[in-house]
């Protein structure tokens, strides 16, 4: 009999073959499935501003991404891409990889009115995008130079029908958001001004607060400091309810403009395709960031509402707002040149 069958050799000759087994194995393995086998994040992340650092955008995300890193406890980075109106930010994390490691700020005046604004945009918000969740919303304001008869809406509007175009309005630019805000009033309510369009806001509010536009549509943390200090009056908000940065001002549907709720909105998506997996990891992080204290009572100092809803309800959104805007626009024949 033959008793050497067990000896240390065949042993280790019996390892290296279920060895070189397994290896084999591993190779033939699809490119997914390996895949699926790596950590998540095994890189910085980053989210991806389309606009220049300093604006409500990049500060809102600003404010985020400190908590938001500490949820995932990975290195989170923001890098801006401005250009185009936010086109060329927003086209570039639709064609990145549905990896998780690239995020986009998604501005509502970036993937909702674009695409109703400009004949053509280089992405497709609804086939492009995962949304992760709304970070936050900022209430909008119609304001008035002191010198405006008008203390709200419903007196403005009553002034605008007795003398239509007697009064304009200022806004950051053609297309903004609260141009746009003032397009559908003017639907809703019957009213005409003149629009006076400002490459940005700044330029627009200090002419208003100097006398020279009579009227601004603009978000509410833009100007609130001008409000309380009496060099502009606020007509209304545009918001659902009122705003807490300022509770005394009613809203537009309280002056009778029934249905009118308009607000600028802050999220987060990824490119689309992400697994499922990564989305749920970052949506509950990012739900978590917007929730925490340090980050609310910052919000509140922008004039920003913390949000952090389902990436179901984010998408209703996004869905309403591109037809609502869509509708808006068209009426008032609004288009501009391809932005690229």
């Amino acid at each position: 009999m033959n008793k050497k069958s067990n000896t240390p050799i065949d042993f280790k000759r019996h390892f290296a073959l279920l060895l070189l087994s397994l290896l084999s194995l591993l190779g033939a393995m699809p490119p997914s499935a390996q895949a699926q086998t790596k950590p998540y994040p095994d890189k910085p992340i980053r989210i991806i501003v389309p606009f220049a650092p300093g604006g409500l955008t990049d500060n809102v995300i600003r404010v985020f991404v400190a908590k938001f890193s500490k949820e995932l406890n990975q290195s989170v980075v923001i890098e801006n891409k401005p250009g185009a109106n936010g086109n060329i930010g927003t086209s570039y994390v639709a064609q990145s990889s549905p990896d998780g490691l690239t995020l986009l700020a998604a501005f509502d005046g970036t993937i909702v009115i674009n695409p109703n604004l400009y004949e053509k945009v280089p992405f497709n918000t609804l086939k492009d995008f995962d949304p992760i969740a709304n970070l936050g919303v900022s209430a909008l304001v119609l304001a008035a130079h002191p010198s405006v008869t008008a203390n709200n809406v419903k007196e403005l509007v009553a002034l605008l029908k007795a003398k239509p175009n007697s009064l304009s309005y200022a806004s950051a630019g053609t297309g903004s958001t609260n141009h746009l805000a003032a397009e559908m009033l003017q639907q809703r309510a019957g009213v005409q001004m003149e629009h006076i369009p400002y490459k940005g806001g700044g330029q627009a509010v200090a002419d208003v607060t100097g006398g020279h536009v009579p009227l601004i549509y603009t978000s509410v943390s833009t100007v609130q400091q001008f409000i309380k200090q009496g060099r502009l009056k606020a007509l209304g908000v545009s918001s659902r309810a009122r705003s807490p940065a300022l509770p005394d001002v009613a809203t537009f549907i309280e002056n009778g403009i029934e249905d009118f709720e308009v607000t600028s909105w802050i999220g987060l998506a990824a490119p689309a395709n992400t697994p499922k997996s990564i989305l749920d990891k970052l949506h509950n992080a990012a739900v978590a960031a917007v929730n925490n204290p340090d980050v609310k009572e910052q919000y509140k100092s922008l004039g920003i509402e913390s949000i952090g809803n389902t990436p179901e309800e984010f998408r209703a959104q996004i869905v309403h707002d591109l037809a609502m805007w869509g509708a808006i626009i068209k009426k008032a024949n609004i288009k501009l040149i391809d932005a690229q």
